[in-house]
């Protein structure tokens, strides 16, 4: 089955939408519905909806696009080290079709528009390693035996074809552990950066973004600790908000700064039941001049404290970096995918986030690679990859419902929710298209109209279903 249900009936509706944009004032033409069904019978099928003169019965949804948010800066997956060798090691053709299906733009292809690379190996690589390991009891401040050659395996190469498919993609990177000659544990898990290797470290990330510019990889953004509060992933660091805040204010800021590059600084990269700490170095106007937002995780927390940031300091931006969204069954069956959709796609949405990253693209059927002692053994990609067979997942189907009609560029406009079973969120696309996002989290079908600008249309949803209307 095609990614985007139908092949011939998805290329008759991009049609459509191609036309209508050229030649549709808004509202005029039919709007069009991508849906996926709680039992997956229909996985981004198109639909086509009339509109009606009168309001319909049901909950009201009213878009009002003279309201805006935030612009969008894309929707994805991490590029995890593990999910770069997996791919890898599929066969040229079999890899290109399925990074044209993910990462293209042609009416069978999901648009994913941003991922997220890990600074070194993270917990979903089958090794630890940093960019300049040493033998125990040896140093290397001055960065001698700096190299990428680990990533030139397979990272690089994969991330090179995906920029031949996608050449304006967003790239996040994300450290999860210094080299261990810099920690106090002089170990890959744990341990805390030794303030005086500050500089060093500073260097070495700037360095790390220079290198992978040279090779044709901009890095747009960066982090400076994957998971800061927590030391216990193979490899992990712990990093307080006052250490945070220290090496940036006194060393990364004004490394990067020197250098020259235009890659943004995202703070915490960690739970949402922590918001206090971003707005901790926030709260320093030397440290706040070099931070372009904070970026956020959902495995603790409430979405809400996204806005909670915002509000403290509207100024700087919301980014949603991580979370795992895995297959689970109650009672035999699937969980429906409009859990994860309004839980994270939409919440995040809703709360400032300019982007939405999910864990991890690939793993494989046993959930690997990953490290030992400290990797996630749960980890399911949004797709399984095993050899050239490939599954693709609830994750993959949450990012899609939003990433193949918003683009990158595209802003947040407001919509209405007055059914917390009917969460939805709205934008409008660069191209002048509006896109609406609705779930049915409940356990009942439910029926509403779309206000559009004074005229109407009719749509219904079954419990766990989720629906993305676009009309010009």
């Amino acid at each position: 089955m095609s990614m985007v249900g139908s092949r011939a009936n998805a290329s008759v509706v991009i049609a459509a939408l191609l036309l209508l944009t050229a030649t549709g004032s808004p509202c005029q033409e039919d709007v069009q519905e991508w849906l996926t069904t709680a039992d997956r019978s229909e996985l981004l099928s198109p639909h086509s909806i009339s509109y009606s003169k009168i309001p319909t019965d049901g909950t009201s949804i009213v878009i009002d696009a003279t309201k805006s948010y935030q612009t969008v800066e894309g929707f994805g997956f991490a590029m995890t080290g593990g999910s770069a060798q997996l791919l890898h090691k599929m066969s040229p053709a079999k890899r290109h079709a399925l990074l044209l299906d993910i990462f293209g733009h042609d009416s069978d292809s999901l648009a994913v528009s941003y991922l997220r690379l890990s600074i070194g190996a993270s917990d979903m690589n089958d090794h630890v390693y940093t960019y300049d390991d040493m033998p125990a009891a040896e140093t290397d401040p001055e960065l001698r035996h700096f190299s990428l050659a680990e990533d030139e395996a397979d990272v690089i190469p994969i991330m090179k074809e995906v920029l031949a498919i996608a050449p304006h993609i967003q790239i996040l990177a994300s450290p999860w552990t210094p080299p261990s000659w810099m920690k106090t544990n002089n170990s890959p898990k744990g341990g805390t950066l030794k303030p005086e290797y500050y500089s060093a470290y500073a260097a070495y990330l700037v360095r790390y973004l220079r290198e992978m510019n040279a090779r044709g990889i901009a890095i747009a953004a960066v982090t400076l600790q994957n998971e800061p509060l927590n030391p216990k992933n193979t490899p992990s660091l712990l990093m307080e908000a006052a250490e945070e805040e220290a090496f940036l204010r006194d060393a990364f800021g004004p490394a990067l700064r020197a250098a020259a590059l235009k890659t943004k600084v995202i703070l915490f990269d960690h739970n949402c039941n922590h918001p206090d700490y971003p707005m901790t170095v926030l709260k320093d106007p030397a440290a706040a001049q070099f931070a372009d937002g904070s970026g956020f995780h959902l495995y603790e927390g409430e979405i809400t404290a996204l806005s909670q940031v915002h509000d403290a300091y509207p100024q700087k931006k919301l980014y949603f970096t991580e979370q795992m969204v895995v297959e689970h069954t109650r009672d035999g069956v699937l969980e429906p995918i409009a859990y994860p959709v309004a839980r994270i796609v939409i919440g995040a949405m809703r709360n400032w986030a300019r982007n939405v990253l999910l864990w991890n693209l690939a793993a494989d059927p046993s959930f690997g690679p990953h490290t030992n002692n400290g990797g996630c053994p749960v980890c399911q990609g949004a797709i399984t990859i095993d050899g050239d067979k490939v599954s693709r997942n609830i994750a993959l189907y949450t990012i899609a419902q939003a990433s193949r009609f918003v683009p990158t560029g595209s802003l947040r406009i407001d919509s209405t929710q007055s059914n917390e079973d009917l969460a939805n969120v709205a934008w409008r696309t660069p191209a002048g298209r509006n896109v609406l996002l609705v779930t049915n989290i409940g356990s009942e079908k439910k029926a509403f109209h779309v206000d559009c600008g004074g005229k109407h249309f009719a749509a219904s949803l079954e419990p766990g279903s989720v629906a993305t209307f676009v009309w010009p």
